[in-house]
């Protein structure tokens, strides 16, 4: 850990921007640390905020202590990014307690943060920092103001940002990745993903838009011409039938409806993909598999259906168990594949009812102990999920 003190000691000064600690080992605590510097009564603090689940804390510290505590934190987190004026660091820790840090020098100087200790939460994309794409799409003026009916579009904007941000250390910024959104639609987020590894962080990439809307699909293609995206393109095409490209990093699915979510997660599994964002939709298909008094291939009633009919004999509490459960299996199916997963919220549920995303990043071992609760969960409901014959061609995923 002395490593990781000698990099806290460089950086926690009048320089210091911003860090983020993630990816927790214990997920039942604290999941996430921001830090950012504060100026309280001329002395130069470091605020620390740790969230959990359900909550989040702040505390006050200077340099040495802030230090000193951010260095505890990081015997119960896998990664921290580091950004100051002239350096951004990536920290990470193995499960064998092997660190890594990589850093590399800006290449501009950047401005200080903004040290007041009260102030408005901070966004990825600012208000009032005219973003031209958000523009164009209706979700800011000229001036950088958020347009009132799009706020909640602005949010959602941000939070994704927020869960790209949180994998950063995971791709290689030594050469082109390659990054695919399936079902783009208006491709708000699209542009928000380009906008923000391209322009903000000058990552090398090359993004793929796809959908079979083919309006809407050419109104993108002329707006990222118009800002002079090169290497972000969109294609008209269906998810199942797309094989453009050989190799992808990361593969992104919003609100692809019912099984073409499964189509999405099951190419980037082919593609051996670092990191899978998807926000499924429209969950039907194991709705319509699950019966209150459904019989098996053997004629006998499900156990599933026996012991859940206080939800499976109320439609609407069939349909909501049923998505969940596909959503679960696909994460656990995910894990299988040699993924750590996560299921988190995507926004807050006032805002719409499609709030879970599913995060996914490459490890390098299959999970046979996953694959085992799978088959449990389908056999005593009954079911057998899309996504389940999709990766047949791996032996039925049998884990290391």
């Amino acid at each position: 850990m002395n490593e990781i003190l000698r990099l806290l000691q460089d950086s926690l000064n009048i320089d210091f921007i911003r860090a983020v600690i993630s990816g927790p080992r214990n997920r039942d605590g604290i999941v996430k640390v921001k830090i950012r510097p504060v100026e309280r009564k001329g002395k130069l603090e470091f605020q620390l905020e740790s969230f959990t689940r359900t909550q989040a804390f702040h505390e006050n510290l200077e340099g040495p202590t802030a230090a000193l505590k951010i260095l505890k934190y990081m015997e119960q987190f896998r990664q921290m990014q580091i950004e100051t004026t002239g350096e951004e660091s990536v920290v990470l820790v193995s499960k064998k307690g092997k660190i890594t840090v990589k850093t590399k020098k800006r290449q501009a100087q950047v401005k200080t943060a903004d040290r007041s200790h009260d102030r408005k939460k901070r966004h990825i994309l600012e208000e009032g920092i005219p973003v031209p794409f958000l523009e164009d799409l209706g979700v800011m003026t000229g001036e950088g103001r958020i347009v009132p009916a799009k706020a909640d579009k602005f949010r959602q904007i941000n939070r994704f940002l927020e869960f790209i941000e949180d994998i950063l250390p995971r791709l290689d910024r030594d050469r082109e990745l390659t990054i695919l959104d399936f079902g783009c639609g208006k491709s708000y987020l699209t542009f928000a993903m380009y906008y923000y590894l391209h322009e903000l962080k000058g990552y090398d990439i090359r993004v793929i838009g796809l959908d079979l809307k083919k309006d809407v699909i050419l109104h993108c293609g002329e707006l990222a011409e118009k800002y002079g995206y090169k290497k972000l393109k969109f294609l008209v095409g269906d998810i199942a039938q797309y094989d453009g490209v050989e190799q992808v990093d990361m593969v992104v699915t919003l609100h692809a409806c019912d099984t073409a979510t499964d189509y999405a997660l099951a190419k980037a599994v082919r593609w051996n993909a670092q990191v899978i964002l998807s926000v499924p939709c429209c969950q039907h298909e194991l709705n319509g598999q699950m019966t209150s008094g459904g019989s098996t291939s053997s004629g006998d009633i499900s156990k599933g259906a026996e012991y859940l009919a206080p939800v499976m004999d109320y439609g609407l509490l069939k349909e909501r168990f049923a998505a969940l459960v596909t959503d679960g299996l696909r994460a656990k199916y995910l894990e299988s594949e040699g993924y750590e997963t996560q299921v988190l919220e995507f926004i807050d549920m006032e805002h719409t009812p499609k709030n879970i995303l599913i995060r996914a990043v490459k490890k390098k071992k299959r999970n046979k102990k996953a694959l085992e609760e799978i088959k449990k969960c389908e056999q005593f409901l009954q079911v057998t999920p899309t996504l389940r014959g999709l990766l047949a061609y791996e032996g039925e995923n049998e884990g290391e």
